[in-house]
């Protein structure tokens, strides 16, 4: 009796993917204008922040809630690490820059100091990990059973 397995690919879907870039652009832009505003003290640039910080959360919104029906629908498939990991990183990028939004709404010249800078390159970071794990899983093949 000889055992048939299918290949299924993993691919990312168009739209998760275009929602994704938002949280990636909005939060290191708000890195780069939090680090503009450090050395210039020019308080249009933490209103940039605010703005940049905002879209990424709408934007990153739907990638959360899509990373998590993608983990539980496929929890038992040879990805499960690497799906649990990107629905890790994109929640805690999406506490991070939630955190980071109510600080950033503190009074200007208080907005920023070091705990935003800290909390936009956790964000940063956090967005930056979630779009690679995204993007480098896609095209990879699992066996299904």
């Amino acid at each position: 009796m000889t055992d048939i397995r299918a290949s299924i690919a993993y691919r990312l879907h168009p739209l998760h993917g275009i929602l994704l870039a938002f949280p990636v652009a909005g939060f290191s832009g708000a890195l780069a204008s939090d680090i503009t505003y450090l050395n210039t003290a020019e308080i249009q640039w933490t209103n940039f922040s605010q703005w940049l910080i905002t879209g990424a959360l709408l934007f990153g919104a739907p990638v959360l809630l899509w990373a998590l029906i993608a983990f539980v629908r496929h929890r038992r498939d040879r990805l499960k690490g690497a799906r649990l990991f990107y629905f890790g990183a994109v929640l805690l990028m999406w506490i991070a820059g939630l955190v980071n939004a109510f600080q950033h709404s503190r009074d200007g010249w208080s907005s920023v100091g070091t705990f935003g800078l800290v909390l936009s390159v956790i964000s940063t970071l956090l967005a930056l990990a979630a779009a690679w794990v995204a993007f480098s899983l896609a095209g990879r093949t699992e066996v299904a059973r």
